[in-house]
Formats: C-alpha cells, structure tokens, sequence
C-alpha cells in the first residue's frame, strides 16, 4: 500500500474541484474557474495578479518572490478545456466520477489534474518560504487562458513581459509519464478556390472550384508526404480540417473555401510551407482550367527541437528520478503554451510533463489515473524543492 502525503491528497481533491467547473472554450469559458483559483492562491497570502486577456476571461500570475541573480521557475498550465461534448458513458464531463483508479470529466487529464498538481506544489513551496527559508529564484505559478483555441493566454503573458527568454518554463500538459520537450511546427492556411457556375449538364459551361480543390489537397498532401523524416519528431502531416462550397448537386460550384492545418518538422518551415501550397496552386490550376486561388495564413507556430544542454531537462529528470518516476524524454505531439513562449523567445528551458496521456484528451469519458496525479504532484514539489531551497 503506497502512503500519501496531505498534499497528493489535496491535489486528488482539487483535482475533481476543477472538473466541477465547467471551463469549455468555446462554451463557459475560464471566468469561474480563473476567479476559484485566484481565490485559492490569495488565500497563500502571496501577491496575485488577475490580467484580462479577453472579455471576462483572465490570465491568473502568482509569485513567490526569490533571488532575482538566477532565472525564475515557472509553472503554467491553461484553465480552459475543449467543449464538454456527448458520448459520455460514465456519469458524464462535470461529474469528476472516480472509477477503478480513474477520475472521469471534461479536463480530467488536459489539463485540470495537472493545475492541480501545480497549484498544491506550489502550496508547499509558499509555506516553506512563510518559514523563513529564501528561495534562491522566484517561483510563479501562471494561469492561462484561451490554450484550446487561439492560444491569445500565451501570447499576453510574454505581452506582458510575465517571462523572459531565460525562465524555466514547466506546462503540466498529458504525457503519458515522458518529460517531453520538443514541438512539431504548426502552420495554418485558409485558401480560396473560385470558378463559374454553371447547370451540372452543361459543366464545360462553368469551371469546377471543387475539382480545382481537390486537386490543389491531392497536390499539398503529396508534398507533405515527400518531406523528409526528422529524427525525434518524426514526419510532417497535413490535414484539411474544415471544408465548404456548392450550392447543390445540380450546380457547377463557383466556390469552394478548405482550411488546413500543418504540423512540421524540420527543415520544413512556414516558408516551406508557403512553396508547397504555392506549387501544389500552380499545378491545380494548370488540371482544373480557369480557377482562381487565394490563400493566407491564419497560425505560424515555429517547430522546437530538443537541446540536451537545457537546465531544465536536466533537473527536471533529476526530480523525476528522485521520486522514482521515469524520466524517457520524447516529444510533444500537440502545441501548448510553453511551445509558443520557446517559439517566441527562443527560450530552451521549456517544456511540458503532466498525468494522464494525450491520447485519451478531447473525447468522451476522458479520464486521468489517480497514481498520475500522485506522482505528477511529487515530482513538481521535489523539482520545485530542489531549484527554491
């Protein structure tokens, strides 16, 4: 039987807290949760800062002030989740039900247990410094808003100069007990096709924006295929997420609009990028006679590659291996808050480790393990431990 520390417990607890509270981005947003853990954190008698990013929606800055000679260490973790969703099996996305060692809702594991295993770490760090003890850096806790969606929470919080290039920068994200460390890039595009309606029966009349897309996707993704292999983060994907045109199946469509996203790897970058769509256009145009192509970008997020010199890295792997947790460094599928702020400020000490495993996040009867919470909520204190004090 494993004994629990009153913290473990607490971040178990919070935990299902936070799960109780929808923050659906799009739907409740993060106003009730950013206003609970403002209170929570006010509540350590430590300055708290509650910025609004967007309307009623607030990105949440604790700080424990240390010795500003060396960088500050950094938790961040988002408070919003995607939409609540149907399909659910068990009690449902709010019920925070706890099953066969799991704990079931709506950012069980992305990424409400590891704000909670946060937030408790950064508890003990707090009454450790109400003793009398000096950190050697200052320690924040930072609260985001947005993650899910635009990711406009990141983005204000380097605004807003909350962190600097030379930070150690942790996000609690889902990875499947990896420390993970490295980002795909992630380029969007929306591109136009527009051509000339006409009656199905008389199709040389008009010209096909339809046809003309699907011969611009078949190009992109032939393109894309032929990328090379990068050797940590595997391959570049594209994928056309949403598409639109045609009136009905009677009609020659004259437009026909699709938005697509990238993941790339290196040395494939948005400039790359730019050409593929650019010649995947050209040669198009030249199988669907008379279409016209407008495109843009609408997200340009640089890929981040793993420095094995990162601060970090390695104390991150010293905490994990103290709390006998492993410490296998991979790389990171999604894009998260700390991939922005390392893509901004090119900033190595950055990276993400959290319960729970990606791939269960996003879906119906998501769900986290209570021994992730109870590990994740150990190696934060024992990280946190060893760089404060």
């Amino acid at each position: 039987m494993i004994l629990l520390n009153q913290y473990q417990k607490d971040a178990i607890e919070l935990t299902k807290k936070l799960i109780r509270i929808d923050s659906s981005d799009p739907g409740n947003y993060e106003g009730q949760i950013g206003d609970y853990i403002f209170n929570w954190l006010s509540k350590l008698q430590l300055p708290v800062i509650k910025k609004e990013v967007l309307p009623g929606r607030y990105n949440i800055m604790a700080a424990i002030e240390g010795n500003k000679d060396l960088p500050a260490l950094v938790y961040i973790c988002h408070m919003d989740t995607v939409m609540l969703g149907e399909g659910w099996t068990n009690a449902g996305p709010l019920s925070a039900e706890e099953k066969n060692g799991r704990i079931y809702g709506r950012g069980a594991c992305d990424m409400k247990s590891g704000l909670a295993c946060a937030l408790t770490a950064f508890k003990r760090a707090a009454e450790e410094a109400a003793k009398g003890r000096k950190p050697k850096r200052t320690f924040l806790f930072i609260g985001t808003v947005d993650e899910e969606d635009f990711m406009r929470g990141s983005e204000a919080v380097l605004a807003d100069g909350w962190v600097d290039k030379d930070c150690l920068i942790l996000d609690t994200e889902p990875t499947g007990k990896r420390i993970e460390v490295a980002h795909k890039g992630r380029t969007w595009f929306e591109l136009t096709v527009s051509g000339v309606t006409a009656h199905a029966s008389t199709p040389w009349k008009g010209v096909d924006a339809i046809a003309g897309m699907a011969e611009i996707i078949s190009n992109i993704r032939h393109r894309i295929e032929m990328c090379p292999r990068h050797k940590d983060l595997g391959i570049s994907t594209v994928t056309f997420g949403q598409i639109e045109g045609g009136y009905r199946p009677y009609v020659v469509p004259d437009s026909c609009r699709v938005w697509i996203d990238m993941r790339l790897v290196p040395p494939v970058d948005t400039d790359a990028a730019v050409s593929i769509v650019e010649e995947s256009v050209k040669e198009a145009s030249l199988q669907v006679k008379g279409i016209h192509v407008s495109w843009k970008i609408t997200g340009d997020r640089p890929f981040i590659e793993k420095d094995e010199n990162s601060v970090l890295l390695r104390a991150l792997k010293r905490a994990c291996e103290e709390t006998g947790a492993s410490s296998e460094v991979s790389f990171f599928p999604g894009y998260s808050d700390t991939a922005v702020i390392a893509g901004r400020l090119h900033n190595h000490n950055c990276m993400s480790y959290g319960p729970g495993d990606l791939e269960l996040a996003h879906k119906p009867d998501e769900s986290v393990p209570v021994r992730d919470i109870e590990r994740c909520e150990e190696v934060y204190w024992t990280l946190a431990r060893n760089q404060l004090f």
